[in-house]
């Protein structure tokens, strides 16, 4: 039951996701490199979180990938920089 300790706390969560998917479109828009990937990988852990407590598979994946790939891109860019 431990991962539904935030469950009372999804509709803030999901606000507070909402508010990280436009500062995310606002820094690729502005082209601010490496800020999307820190700014994009808590959203996706959101929503992996949300679907989950739902079972919405698709989004749960979908969310798997790209958290796994803004995790790779946060590493290559320290390792690279």
């Amino acid at each position: 039951m431990a991962r539904f300790k935030l469950s009372k706390y999804e509709q803030e969560l999901k606000w507070f996701a909402l508010v990280l998917g436009i500062l995310s479109t606002i820094a690729i828009v502005q082209n601010w490199y490496p800020f999307t990937m820190f700014i994009s990988l808590p959203f996706c852990l959101i929503w992996i979180y949300c679907a989950w407590l739902h079972t919405e598979k698709q989004l749960k994946y979908v969310n798997i990938i790209f958290s796994l790939l803004y995790i790779y891109g946060i590493i290559r860019y320290f390792l690279i920089e």
